[in-house]
């Protein structure tokens, strides 16, 4: 092979890695399908494994030629990359985001998140939708307080949610919900 090729093999490879990486992450950024921490983990490690092949092969075949040299640090750019995706993965794991909607007759006022951390949101007309984030800081459950036509109403969110149990739910104040947890 060629050292224009493998230069050519160098970059795809990169910029294929780069890419699958980006969407698997895009993917459970959006859904927090944890079957994707899976899938995510074992693309870690197969990426790892033949990205470390093709870098291996051309190092040993740059014989110090700067073009196969620039491909390698081309290819070693996608590590930092990885270990952001990680980080950001565990700040999810470890969040819950909650799309609270006011599905009530009234407008909402005084809406206090109580739970693993405290949140406020200062009011939602009726429809409207406010996502929050609420940072999991172990065994705890989501609470919400709110005032409704003058009358102070309290709902469960989450019942129960603990470490690595990070997801994206949408709540219907007043609503009927499927059961959180």
């Amino acid at each position: 092979m060629t050292d224009d090729k493998l230069k050519i093999l160098g970059k795809q490879t990169a910029k294929v890695s780069f890419i699958i990486g980006t969407v698997i992450f895009g993917f459970y950024f959006l859904t927090s399908n944890s079957g994707l921490l899976f899938f995510g983990f074992a693309y870690i490690v197969l990426a790892v494994l033949f990205n470390l092949g093709v870098l291996f092969f051309l190092f040993i075949r740059s014989n110090k030629e700067n073009k196969l040299l620039k491909t390698c640090a081309f290819m070693l750019l996608n590590i930092p990359v990885t270990l952001l995706y990680c980080w950001g993965s565990i700040i999810l794991l470890n969040t819950m985001r909650v799309t609270l909607v006011n599905s009530t007759s009234d407008e909402l006022t005084d809406i206090k998140i109580t739970g693993c951390e405290t949140n406020y949101i200062d009011k939602l007309q009726l429809g409207e939708s406010k996502t929050i984030w609420v940072k999991i800081t172990g065994d705890c459950s989501i609470n919400i307080d709110y005032l409704a036509n003058g009358q102070r109403k309290e709902e469960n969110v989450a019942g129960y949610v603990t470490n690595d149990m990070g997801q994206k739910i949408t709540y219907r104040i007043g609503g009927v919900n499927n059961e959180h947890f």
